[in-house]
C-alpha cells in the first residue's frame, strides 16, 4: 500500500475519481443507447432516412462543441471557486452561465433554424434526401435555448462535484424519448405480445417523427435541469444579479475562448470530412453514420474520466494543492489507459454484430464492420489525450490542446481524407484511416507533453496558485 502511494496511488483518490465519474459514464451510456435505438428505428424506415439523419449530424456535433466549450469556462472557474472554499464565488459564477446559456441559445436558435434549408446543401447531400434532411436539422434547431442549457448548466453541476443529478435527468429524457419516438416514427399497427394483438396507435411520421421526439426531450431536459440548478444547496443563483460581471465572464472566457475555437475548428473539421464522406454516396454516409453512433458507445470510460479529471484538477488549484494535482494525474492516466483496453477489444469484437442492429443493408453492414474494427484498434490511445485534456481544462489551460487539435483535425483528417478521397478517389475506409491517424496523432503530442512538459510547461505555468500556502505554525 506505502509502495502505492508513492507512486501516486492511494484508494481515496480512487474512490474519489469514480464517484465523479461513474454516473458522467451511465449518463452517457444512456445518452448513447438512445443513438442506437433511434438510429436502429430510423434504419428500418431504410438507407435513404439513415442517411437523411446522419446528413447534418456533424453541424450537431458543431453546436455542441460550441456550448461545451463554453460551460469548460465556467466548470474550471466554478471548480476553483469551491477548491478555495469561496462558495459566493462559485454561485455569482452560476448566475453569469444562466446569462450567457440565455443568450447563446437564442442566437443560435435563430442562426440554425435560419440556415436549415442550406445547411444539408453545403454538406453535399444527396438531392433526393435533402428536403427531408432539411426537415430533420430544422425540428432539431428550435429547442437550441434547453439544448444550451442542458450542456452549460449541467457541466455547472459537475464542477460542484454532483454528477448524479444530470445522470438522474438523463434517464428521465431518454426513457421520454424513447416513447415518443416509438409513437411518432411509426404508424398505427398491429402489435403481438405474449401471444395477444392489440392495436397500437402511431402518428406515422418517420425520420420527422424522431427529430420532434428528440425536440421534446431536449425542451424537457434543458428545464429540468434549469430547475436543478436553481435549487442546489451549493451553487443556487437565486437571489445573484444576472447583471454581466466583467471580471467572472473574464476569467471565465480566457479559459473557455481557447476551448470554443478547439471545438469550433474541431467540429468544423467534423463537417467537412462528413460532407467529403457524403459525396460518396449512401451507402458510405449509411455506414458512417452507423459506425459513428456504435464507435461513440465505446469512447464513455474517456468521457467519464475526463469529467472526474477537470473536476478534481480544478479543486486542486482552487486548494493550491500542487502534489494532489499531480497525483491525480498520474493515476487517472493509467486508469483511463486500462478502460480504453477493454473498451477497444470489444468494439473489435463486436463490430458485426452491432452493425447488424441498425441495418439489414449488407454493404452497409460490411463496410461499417470494416472501419469499426479498424478504429478499435486506436480506441486505448484515444482515450489518454482525451484524459490529459481534462486535467489542463481543470486547471484553466486550454490553449495547448487548442493547438494540438488543431494539428490533428485540419493536418491530417481533413488533409488526408481531401488527398484520398476526392483527389485519389479512395472510399470511407480510407477516410477512416485518416481520423485514426488523427486520433494517433493526438496520442502522441499529448503523452509527450504529459511527459516531459507537465512539471515545467503547466506546472511552472500554474506557478503561485499551485503552491501550497505557507504553514502558519513556522516562522
Amino acid at each position: 500500500m506505502e509502495q502505492m502511494k508513492k507512486r501516486g496511488f492511494d484508494l481515496k483518490t480512487l474512490s474519489i475519481i469514480f464517484a465523479l465519474a461513474w454516473p458522467t459514464m451511465l449518463e452517457q451510456f444512456l445518452l448513447t443507447a438512445v443513438q442506437y435505438i433511434d438510429t436502429a428505428m430510423v434504419g428500418s424506415l431504410g438507407t435513404a432516412a439513415t442517411a437523411a439523419v446522419g446528413a447534418t449530424g456533424t453541424v450537431n456535433w458543431l453546436l455542441n462543441g460550441t456550448l461545451s466549450g463554453v460551460s469548460v469556462g465556467f466548470l474550471a472557474y466554478i471548480a476553483q471557486a469551491l477548491g478555495a472554499g469561496e462558495k459566493e464565488r462559485a454561485r455569482r459564477a452560476a448566475a453569469q452561465s444562466v446569462l450567457v446559456t440565455a443568450a447563446a441559445g437564442i442566437f443560435l436558435t435563430a442562426l440554425m433554424t435560419g440556415l436549415s434549408s442550406l445547411i444539408p446543401v453545403w454538406m453535399q447531400t444527396d438531392e433526393a434526401i435533402r428536403p427531408l434532411a432539411a426537415r430533420y436539422f430544422l425540428i432539431l434547431s428550435i429547442p437550441l435555448l434547453p439544448r444550451a442549457a442542458s450542456q452549460i448548466f449541467g457541466n455547472v453541476l459537475r464542477a460542484a462535484g454532483d454528477t448524479k443529478t444530470p445522470l438522474r435527468i438523463s434517464v428521465f429524457i431518454n426513457l421520454l424519448n424513447i416513447g415518443l419516438n416509438y409513437f411518432l416514427i411509426y404508424p398505427t399497427r398491429d402489435v403481438t405480445v405474449f401471444e395477444r394483438t392489440f392495436r397500437m396507435p402511431g402518428a406515422g411520421l418517420g425520420v420527422e417523427g424522431a427529430a420532434i421526439a428528440s425536440a421534446i426531450a431536449f425542451t424537457a431536459g434543458g428545464i429540468a435541469v434549469t430547475v436543478a440548478l436553481f435549487r442546489h444547496r451549493k451553487i443556487s443563483p437565486r437571489g445573484i444579479s444576472f447583471r454581466p460581471d466583467r471580471e467572472i465572464l473574464g476569467a471565465a472566457f480566457r479559459v473557455a475562448g481557447p476551448n470554443i475555437l478547439q471545438r469550433v475548428a474541431t467540429s468544423s473539421g467534423y463537417v467537412v470530412f462528413a460532407s467529403m464522406i457524403n459525396a460518396l454516396g449512401g451507402v458510405a454516409t449509411a455506414a458512417h453514420t452507423i459506425a459513428n453512433t456504435v464507435e461513440s458507445a465505446f469512447y464513455i470510460p474517456g468521457w467519464g474520466m475526463q469529467t472526474a479529471a477537470a473536476t478534481l484538477a480544478g479543486n486542486a488549484v482552487g486548494a493550491h494543492d500542487r502534489d494532489a494535482l499531480h497525483r491525480l494525474s498520474r493515476m487517472i492516466f493509467f486508469l483511463e489507459i486500462g478502460l480504453m483496453l477493454i473498451s477497444g477489444a470489444a468494439l473489435f469484437a463486436f463490430a458485426g454484430v452491432l452493425m447488424r442492429l441498425f441495418s439489414s443493408d449488407a454493404a452497409v453492414i460490411e463496410l461499417g464492420t470494416t472501419v469499426l474494427r479498424m478504429v478499435a484498434v486506436s480506441e486505448p490511445f484515444y482515450g489518454v489525450p482525451i484524459v490529459i485534456e481534462g486535467i489542463m481544462q481543470g486547471c484553466g489551460k486550454t490553449k495547448v490542446p487548442l493547438v494540438f487539435n488543431l494539428i490533428g483535425m485540419w493536418g491530417v483528417r481533413i488533409l488526408g481524407t481531401f488527398l484520398f478521397t476526392v483527389i485519389l478517389s479512395y472510399g470511407l475506409v480510407a477516410a477512416w484511416g485518416c481520423m485514426i491517424g488523427h486520433n494517433m496523432l493526438l496520442f502522441a503530442l499529448f503523452t509527450v507533453y504529459f511527459r516531459t512538459g507537465w512539471e515545467t510547461s503547466l506546472g511552472d505555468a500554474l506557478g503561485s496558485s499551485c503552491k501550497k500556502p505557507p504553514d502558519p505554525q513556522k516562522p
